[in-house]
């Protein structure tokens, strides 16, 4: 293989300029724990080693067959363990019997005979939630031993009446969540839900034409558990998880590591997945009746629409995210392990009726998840979106399932996915997949030592996978001078049910959204950011000089930048604190529709003076790359060439490590500067070699900046390590 080639960079350049004078770095040497990330960067420990899906698929398992494959996984492909996925019609032993137990105990006996570590796939087929029943033997479980606790759905019955009348209807089936009436003409709304209690209603309708609306939640049909009902939830845990534990007491938290849960999507109950406890719950929580505000779910009610689409979506939100993720982590913590796992369509920009909020969903996960999949599906555009939600809520892994479906790929296919993965953030790859009988593969690549195509380059993939794994796993701490803020208060006030998209695409386009082109906008510019979720701006994020500081052990932020994407509706709250970080000369730019309505009741006037007094100069027509040049003099890392690498920039141990990665077919020739004094190697992951890296120190303003001469081969990457010997902050 080509090495990568790194030289000095001729002074002065354009890029750089107003280099003034050398700077005094100081460099630290390199203690122990830098020692030791050598070696392990060098022959990384089983531990790093990528650990991939291993479909028992559609036949029958035997432990010796087990154990013979997980063996020769180990010696040839170089995985370090699996996530074991029983699936197939005619898949056997019968999952959850003693025979399936027999056989499982007989892998964990062998991962342990060969240190290798396994996560638990909590399902028969997938999505997770029915013990066994869509892409399996269609035979739930939990359906039949639990059948009120499963999925549920919010309908709506509506029927338009002109008044003065008499209205008489019979309440359908189902629990009753709401009655309103609304005036088409008006929006006036009536509030009937307690005259139909006895599941009759009788209302003397006003003059005008009236639409009255009966809202009930009904059990769906899907045979997952209740996403939104703890109780639901404990009980698929009870069937599933707690089976495993009762067997392998012993091999939780050594062996088994952690759990794997896949798709418990909101899209599911036609877009309206709900609970029955939805009212009560509600009002505990916020203070307020719910029931009056139903209709936004579906129609505009007038100037409290977004408002009150924020609260009852975004409480839907907040009632999976409690209900699913963070019961199964709690479960995994008490029992000495970790919960991944990932949504479904998360590409989808309007993620409202698909993963609710689709950062919000990993807010309790300890690993939060992506999945990237074939069909044309561009998970990419949001792999941001799940590490930021890492970042936000200062986890330490970012998994993704990836390249099922996705078919022979080549091997410039499978680096060029895991490269752009891995320089966004991911750092915890599952390949997709390795298939028990490689007759009945369902779902290509079969990425085993027996394919044809990959057997010989797996150990070659692996052991550069394990690598990155080495460099950006544990507690490295992520860098970034620029903050998006993540626009779900605009995504869930612009948001209806029974959309004309249908509920598995989102259901309706949200127009002002622009959040994700921003983002893969800022990628191509080489500009690194973190998303920012409204939550996390309002009770993390503090403003110290001109900067907004995120208040985390693992992934504490100094934001320079805060790019504000296209709003509608914004939290008030967080244009509150917007509009201090800009008075305190922190940089603002917005990229679309500026926002003129509040997600909190009676804030919309509050809103559009805000927004008035923070862009009281009329917008020019710079580009978004030059409002960013413009708004920031240096920038952490920065780019003179033709075209940019990908990269990320994090922190472990005191060690700088940028990652930097050519996903093109042709050679990248470029000149970059870093911020601060640094002393760096090369570190290629490809070959585990380290080499020396000639480097220009100079002061750029109030900074130390460093510059270097990087050239990437085609599909390759690169490691720049080092330490800096003074505060990157300006002196």
């Amino acid at each position: 293989m080509r090495l990568p080639k790194i030289e000095s960079l001729p002074v002065p350049c354009a890029l750089f300029c107003a280099w003034l004078v050398l700077c005094s770095c100081g460099i630290v040497s390199a203690g122990s724990s830098t020692t030791q990330m050598r070696s392990d960067f060098r022959d990384p420990p089983v531990r790093y080693w990528p650990r991939p899906l291993w479909f028992w698929n559609d036949t029958e398992v035997t432990a010796q067959d087990v154990r013979e494959q997980m063996q020769k996984s180990k010696e040839r492909s170089r995985y370090g363990g699996f996530g074991i996925l029983p699936f197939g019609k005619s898949f056997r032993p019968d999952y959850l019997s003693e025979e399936y137990f027999a056989i499982y105990g007989a892998a964990l006996e062998q991962a342990r005979r060969l240190g290798m570590t396994m996560s638990l796939y909590d399902e028969y087929g997938f999505p997770s939630g029915s013990a066994g029943a869509p892409n399996s033997r269609d035979t739930s479980l939990f359906q039949q031993r639990y059948p009120n606790l499963t999925l549920k759905r919010l309908d709506k019955h509506e029927q338009t009446v002109a008044g003065p009348s008499a209205y008489d209807a019979t309440i359908p089936p189902g629990t009753l969540m709401s009655i309103v009436a609304m005036n088409t003409a008006t929006l006036e709304r009536v509030h009937l839900t307690d005259a139909g209690e006895s599941r009759s209603l009788r209302w003397d309708v006003p003059q005008g034409t009236w639409k009255v609306m009966i809202f009930v939640c009904v059990v769906d049909g899907y045979p997952c558990c209740d996403y939104l009902d703890p109780e639901a939830v404990d009980r698929f845990i009870a069937m599933t998880h707690q089976a495993y534990y009762d067997r392998f007491t012993g091999h939780f938290g050594t062996t088994i590591d952690s759990t794997f849960f896949d798709e418990p999507t909101l899209y599911r109950g036609e877009g309206r997945t709900w609970t029955n406890t939805f009212n009560e719950k509600f009002e505990k929580h916020h203070g307020f009746d719910p029931r009056p505000y139903y209709p936004a779910l579906w129609y505009d009610i007038g100037p409290e629409t977004q408002a009150a689409r924020n609260y009852l979506f975004g409480f839907r939100t907040e009632l999976y995210a409690r209900g699913f993720p963070k019961r199964i982590q709690d479960w995994c913590a008490e029992h000495g392990i970790e919960a991944t796992g990932h949504q479904d369509q998360e590409e989808i920009a309007n993620p409202v009726s698909v993963s609710g909020d689709l950062m919000k969903c990993f807010q309790h996960q300890a690993i939060p998840g992506v999945d990237k999949i074939g069909g044309d599906r561009p998970a990419e555009r949001v792999y941001k979106v799940i590490s930021s939600a890492a970042y936000n809520w200062d986890k330490t892994l970012v998994m993704s399932e990836t390249y099922g479906a996705m078919g022979d790929l080549s091997w410039d296919q499978i680096y060029i996915v895991a490269m752009e993965q891995y320089t966004k953030g991911i750092n915890l790859l599952i390949p997709h997949a390795v298939w028990y009988d490689q007759t009945r593969v369902t779902f290509k690549p079969e990425l085993s030592y027996r394919s044809p195509i990959y057997a010989e380059g797996l150990p070659e993939f692996n052991t550069w996978l394990a690598r990155l794994n080495v460099m950006l796993q544990d507690d490295a701490r992520h860098v970034a001078d620029i903050a998006v803020l993540y626009p779900i208060a605009t995504l869930q006030g612009s948001h209806r049910l029974d959309g004309p998209l249908g509920y598995y695409q989102g259901g309706v386009t949200v127009p002002e959204a622009d959040y994700l082109d921003v983002g893969e906008a800022l990628i191509a510019a080489g500009r690194d950011y973190t998303f920012l979720h409204p939550d996390i701006l309002d009770e993390r994020c503090t403003i110290e000089d001109n900067e907004l500081v995120l208040k985390n052990e693992i992934h504490p932020g100094r934001f320079k930048v805060l790019v504000l994407p296209g709003h509608r509706t914004i939290r008030w709250s967080n244009l509150q604190k917007i509009k201090a970080f800009h008075d305190a000369g922190g940089k603002v730019i917005a990229t679309g529709e500026l926002p003129s309505k509040s997600a909190e009741f009676g804030h919309d006037a509050d809103v559009a003076a805000a927004i008035t007094a923070l862009f009281a100069e009329k917008s020019s027509a710079a580009t978004l790359q030059e409002k960013l040049d413009s708004a920031l003099a240096v920038y952490d890392v920065a780019f003179k060439g033709e075209r940019v690498p990908r990269y990320i920039h994090k922190v472990k141990d005191g060690m700088h490590i940028y990652l930097f990665a050519n996903l093109d077919s042709t050679a990248l020739d470029i000149r970059v500067r870093l911020r601060g004094c640094l002393e760096l190697q090369i570190w290629d992951p490809h070959t585990g070699e380290l080499h020396p890296v000639d480097c220009i120190h100079r002061r750029e303003g109030s900074f130390d900046v460093t510059g270097v001469k990087l050239a990437l081969p085609p599909i390759r990457s690169v490691f720049l390590v080092g330490k800096a010997g003074v505060d990157q902050r300006p002196m």
